[in-house]
């Protein structure tokens, strides 16, 4: 891979991939609305471009081709077509960050509980779906009806210093503050992702002969119960329980909601330990 175009990315890990790729000698050109700074000064080419309309996107691209797109916008069947209608024959590989919630609840399971190849295809706007439903339709687009190499990225809940999404955050503070955390099931089990880790994996899943879904995640889950006595410890405060639905709870799983990440290490990919950097995290938010 000498040249990528990153759809979105100015933050979150977004940033890390466009910073792996820097690091590998990627020649990168970020393409968003600008509506926002990104840290990258001259070591990125930019271009304007609004993601989610046709005639934008074609506009941006006439005349250029790239290695490989990295799409962290793509949420429907409608996204995926504007990429098939305006990159088709300007790539080698496309790349996009799909989810964990392509699932239902369950443990450990590998790329194969949902099968994007057979699922009913239907052209929707992500507007007018469930976040769940959007990305199942833009994944079956694309293995269903495009030609070109895809990846499907499928990470879970990501984790990191810059996560402007705050939900881990949002735990820290409530035991902090004394408010009472609502999670329905302390049994529950969650896998998670930090961002460098899947800004790396992105990476480094452009540059392998690998086409399809996979999964990616740290190795090792954690129950709903352990998370909130690791704040606690962190914070030396004790969490206030409650399984009365009362304030917002990003992490409310009635069930184990977990993913195999065996396909991905056969292919070669190390990936790091939960254990090993969510206390340090929570050690970082809990300050």
């Amino acid at each position: 891979m000498k040249t990528a175009l990153v759809l979105g990315g100015t933050r979150f890990f977004g940033v890390n991939l466009i910073e792996r790729l820097i690091a590998e000698g990627v020649k990168v050109t970020v393409a968003t609305r600008q509506s926002s700074e990104d840290p990258f000064g001259n070591r990125v080419e930019r271009l304007k471009v609004d993601r989610f309309d046709e005639d934008s996107v074609r506009a941006a691209v006439e005349g250029r081709e790239w290695d490989v797109v990295f799409d962290q916008l793509c949420f429907s069947s409608t996204d995926a077509e504007i990429i098939a209608n305006t990159l088709s024959g300007k790539m080698k590989r496309y790349v996009f960050t799909s989810t964990l919630s392509v699932y239902d609840y369950g443990t450990n399971m590998g790329e194969d509980v949902f099968d994007p190849y057979t699922y009913e295809l239907k052209m929707v706007d992500r507007q007018d779906v469930s976040y769940q439903e959007g990305k199942r339709q833009a994944e079956s687009f694309f293995f269903q009806r495009t030609d070109f190499p895809v990846v499907a990225m499928r990470i879970p809940i990501v984790l990191g210093e810059q996560d402007y999404t705050e939900r881990l955050l949002h735990y820290v503070n409530y035991v902090k503050e004394g408010k009472e955390v609502f999670l329905p099931n302390l049994e529950a089990e969650m896998c998670f992702v930090h961002q460098k880790e899947a800004g790396d994996f992105l990476a480094w899943v452009a540059n392998i002969d690998f086409t399809g879904p996979i999964n990616v995640c740290a190795n090792g889950f954690i129950t709903m119960g352990n998370l909130l006595k690791l704040i606690e410890k962190k914070t030396g405060k004790n969490a206030i329980i409650t399984t009365e639905e009362k304030s917002e709870s990003p992490y409310a799983i009635t069930e184990t909601w977990s993913m195999s990440n065996e396909k991905a290490t056969k292919l070669g990919y190390t990936f790091t330990n939960l254990e090993d950097w969510l206390p340090d995290l929570v050690t970082y938010l809990a300050k």
